[in-house]
């Protein structure tokens, strides 16, 4: 234990930890916090906590000096326990920052990692310590060679898009070196790299890489998240992706990795999950935002124990608030400017549009977009879609967006399998489907025109069964939304199959 640390008042901005080179600046948001402590933590697990001394604005911020990158920590937040209210603070949790550009380790899956008792209900306070069991958020280095890379801006009528999975395009790959495979660094050897160019593509866009959790019921049942559409960190590039597991290797490696692919003339493009969290519903873990400020950063029903769910997965952000859309907006800043990356797939990106319930083109966020002077001129791609009421919003996204044509493909499935009277159609979706996107004034490279991605059928499924076809999961081939062969109804939403594996 470290007992005589400085703690200077700091600023509070910006938030997270940020080393300047002599020490570095904490600063965590929570309008409902009494008192916030930041824990440092030292190679052997030994835990340091201090209290951060100043609050403006609702941050509480103080500066170390002398702490330098590697240096690992997390936060406690003291203040109401009253469920009922949606109010869930618990400082025998301890919380990961929302800001952290790097993590380490995993979640380790133990009652102490709920906020509430096992026996005595959702609404009973456990007051076991989480920290033994919990990641932790580590001070990144943030300086880097780029050695003069700079933005591609392929044109998009020029774009040809390429989704892949970081671990699953070179976990396999037998002139990948085998350290390297299933790496960041394994995405950007040389024969990857030889690989996609012959392709003809302009642009990666990876599954994501959002730091991210494996829920328990698949840790208990031996498999993972595979596909990693579950973040809890938003800065920081999943630690697992790297080859390095030194705390905060991932950066610099995925750093590396963008650079080396825009030296060959590919852009690279994020699937990023800004709807949801991983700290599921009422009943699942508090892992960061449940715990620092729960009906801040979540929306929250009626009945203010129980979460709004337009995502499937058991909670939605709460878009409503400032802060929540400032910490999306200095998130994809931070990926643009620092992460030198191109652009963003938006996945459920209907659920980030909705303001009191339904989907709103004029909502806050889209507003925020249009005028950013960063964001506004990346490639921004949606699915425009949710899984809660009036959430399938093909063709309604404003000008700056380019969307999945949902209806591009449902159509080239049905025309594929001999559905009869859809040549009109056909027609009218190969040549950029003007009906959805011309009175808006957008031009046909707004159509992103796909078959098959990883949701639903891969391209061998689609023409080799009428059902999905998911047996190796180990789920019975009952995870996913869709048993009926595309095309046999007119679904409102794509199939949502979150493959997992072992």
């Amino acid at each position: 234990m470290q007992t005589n640390l400085k703690v200077w008042p700091g600023t509070l901005y910006p938030l997270g930890a940020v080393y300047d080179g002599s020490g570095t600046n904490f600063s965590l948001f929570s309008e409902i916090a009494a008192r916030v402590e930041l824990c440092l933590f030292d190679e052997e697990g030994n835990e340091t906590r201090l209290d951060l001394p100043e609050v403006a604005g609702y941050c509480w911020h103080g500066y170390l000096p002398h702490v330098e990158p590697g240096q690992r920590y997390g936060f406690r937040v003291h203040g109401p326990w009253d469920p009922e209210n949606g109010q869930r603070c618990n400082p025998a949790k301890l919380l990961l920052d929302p800001y952290a550009k790097a993590f380490e380790g995993q979640v380790q899956w133990d009652e102490a990692v709920f906020p509430y008792s096992f026996q005595d209900g959702p609404d009973v306070k456990n007051d076991r310590d989480s920290a033994p069991f919990m990641p932790r958020s580590v001070v990144h280095q943030p300086h880097f060679d780029w050695s003069g890379d700079r933005p591609l801006q392929v044109p998009w009528h020029e774009t040809i898009l390429y989704e892949t999975h970081v671990k699953g395009l070179t976990a396999t790959h037998p002139d990948v070196p085998p350290e390297l495979r299933g790496t960041y660094a394994g995405l950007a050897q040389p024969p990857v790299i030889d690989y996609l160019k012959k392709l003809g593509i302009t642009a990666v866009e990876l599954m994501p890489i959002h730091y991210f959790i494996h829920d328990k019921y698949l840790v208990d049942q031996g498999l993972r998240n595979y596909w990693g559409y579950n973040s809890i960190g938003f800065f920081a590039p999943h630690n697992e992706y790297a080859s390095e597991k030194r705390p905060g290797a991932a950066v610099a490696e995925f750093k590396h990795m963008v650079r080396t692919l825009h030296q060959a003339g590919l852009e690279v493009i994020l699937d990023v999950v800004y709807n949801h969290t991983a700290e599921g519903n009422h009943l699942g873990p508090m892992l960061c935002f449940k715990g620092i400020d729960n009906t801040y950063y979540y929306r929250v029903t009626d009945d203010k124990r129980y979460y709004m769910d337009y995502t499937g997965t058991g909670n939605s952000l709460n878009m409503r608030n400032p802060h929540v859309l400032q910490l999306i907006m200095d998130s994809l800043r931070y990926w643009v400017l620092e992460m030198h990356v191109d652009g963003f797939r938006f996945d459920l990106a209907a659920a980030l549009a909705r303001e009191l319930h339904d989907v709103d083109r004029l909502s806050a966020f889209f507003d925020i977009i249009q005028q950013d002077p960063v964001i506004s001129q990346v490639k921004l791609i949606a699915e425009p879609w949710d899984v809660g009421e009036g959430g399938y919003q093909v063709g309604n996204f404003p000008p700056v967006w380019s969307e999945w044509n949902g209806k591009y493909r449902d159509c080239v499935r049905d025309f594929w399998r001999g559905e009869n009277q859809l040549i009109a159609e056909f027609a009218s979706r190969v040549t950029g489907s003007s009906d959805l996107y011309e009175n808006t004034g957008r031009l046909p490279y707004a159509s992103i025109n796909f078959i098959t991605a990883h949701d639903g059928f891969t391209l061998n499924d689609l023409v080799s069964y009428n059902d999905k076809h998911n047996e190796a999961n180990g789920e019975d081939n009952q995870d996913g939304g869709v048993t009926t062969a595309p095309g046999t109804a007119a679904p409102k939403a794509p199939p949502m199959i979150r493959r997992s594996w072992p």
